[in-house]
Parts: C-alpha cells; sequence; structure tokens
C-alpha cells in the first residue's frame, strides 16, 4: 500500500507542524527527516507556497515530489512585491530576462515547446495583476514578440 500525503508549504520554511505533521505521524517515518528534505528542496521558493507531494510505500521509503509555485507568485518574486494589483493600476515592470527566468522555471509544467511562446504565456499573467513588460502593456509586449521587436532565442 502506497500512502500520498499532499500539501502546501511555505518555500524552505516547513515545519512538522500543520499540516505536514499531522498527516505524516499516522505513516510511521521520520517527520523531521522528511520536513528537513522538503526544505532543502524546496529553498529556491523561499516565502513562496510550493505544492508538495510525499509518498510513503509499504517499506516506509519516502519519495518527495516539489511542484512549481504558480506562475503569479513567481512574477511578484521577481518584481519584489507581495501583491498584484486588484485595480488598473501598474505595479510593476518586468524585464524580458525576468519574463525568461520564470518560463525557465516552470517549462517542465506549462504547455508551451519554445522559449518564445513559453514567454508570450508568462506575460499573459501579467494582464490581471497590474504588471507591464519592458514598459509596454502585457499584450503589447506578446506583440513586440510575434513580430521580432523583441527578440526571444529559439533554444532553452
Amino acid at each position: 500500500m502506497v500512502d500520498i500525503v499532499e500539501a502546501l508549504v511555505s518555500g524552505g520554511k516547513a515545519t512538522a507542524g500543520p499540516p505536514l505533521g499531522p498527516s505524516l505521524g499516522p505513516l510511521g517515518i521520520n517527520i523531521k527527516q522528511v520536513v528537513d528534505d522538503i526544505n532543502e528542496a524546496t529553498k529556491e521558493f523561499d516565502g513562496m507556497q510550493v505544492p508538495i507531494k510525499v509518498i510513503v510505500d509499504a517499506d516506509k521509503n519516502v519519495t518527495l515530489e516539489v511542484g512549481i509555485p504558480p506562475t503569479s507568485a513567481l512574477i511578484l518574486k521577481e518584481l519584489g512585491i507581495e501583491k498584484g494589483s486588484s485595480e488598473n493600476e501598474i505595479v510593476g515592470d518586468l524585464t524580458i530576462e525576468q519574463v525568461l527566468r520564470v518560463a525557465r522555471m516552470k517549462k517542465d509544467s506549462i504547455l508551451s515547446y519554445a522559449p518564445k511562446t513559453a514567454a508570450k504565456e508568462i506575460i499573459g499573467t501579467c494582464v490581471p495583476m497590474g504588471v507591464t513588460v519592458e514598459g509596454m502593456t502585457p499584450g503589447a509586449a506578446q506583440q513586440a514578440i510575434g513580430s521580432g521587436e523583441i527578440e526571444i532565442p529559439d533554444e532553452w
């Protein structure tokens, strides 16, 4: 029998308290070791909520799967702000390098295979957040990528 515990943890700051401790306790595994492994695996996502899966097999072997935070959380981290706009105000401006950095982090979980389309997908997330790209609205930035005005490499 395999037990799977899914949770959202704060990157690099998981604890043996809820939600992990109560879920992992009955499984008879070393909770401190699992929490330490989670913190090591999620430290690059410091301050963000990270989806994780702890898989425990019948022999008490533990496998850890770490997901990627939502695109919006990665954008906010790049901008160094806590939240996007709730109105029509602009809260930040991404450079194309920041867009590509987010795209690289998300490349295994987004639908796009090429950097150009991945960048457009990431920029699409900026629309409801009140974030511009290179001083342009997200729509204008996507058009600039499509026309070649903003150059994106063909390979990752």
